[in-house]
């Protein structure tokens, strides 16, 4: 037994609109999901350069130190002694708590081991230290 079809193929225009929406829904998707992380400016710290991965990830417990050992967290000044008990609460709300800290250059070892020590008695076990990356410089001919 064999069926007939009435197919007939249609000469005609193809649509742009539906493949613009899908190009203009990965690009909205692409963005959403890309992390990025804003630099506070302060204009007291200028961390140093490193050659090393550009991977960061999105996060809001950020503590800053200035050269001259001036303390933000989370775009608050504080000091070293209300440091752990703001960490604790920060680290309380977060599922995976993870610290990044930007430092001057000239900020001192024992200032940075300090906040790093208070960080782990909050709980925090993932500390990451922001760097700025090195920009390469043109060989002058």
């Amino acid at each position: 037994m064999t069926f007939k079809t009435h197919v007939t193929i249609a000469n005609g225009r193809i649509d742009a609109a539906p493949m613009i929406n899908v190009v203009l829904l990965l690009l909205v998707f692409l963005l959403l999901s890309s992390p990025f992380v804003l630099q506070s400016g302060f204009g007291l710290v200028e961390m140093p350069t490193a050659r090393g991965p550009k991977n960061v990830s999105l996060q809001e417990l950020v503590i800053t130190i200035s050269r001259d050992n001036l303390l933000f967290f989370k775009n608050q000044p504080t000091t070293l002694a209300k440091l752990p008990e703001l960490l604790r609460s920060a680290a309380g709300e977060t599922r995976n708590p993870e610290l990044i800290i930007k430092a001057d250059r000239q900020v001192g070892y024992d200032t940075l081991i300090k906040v790093i020590d208070s960080a782990f008695d909050a709980g925090i076990s993932a500390i990451n230290l922001a760097t700025r990356t090195e920009t390469p410089v043109a060989p002058s001919k």
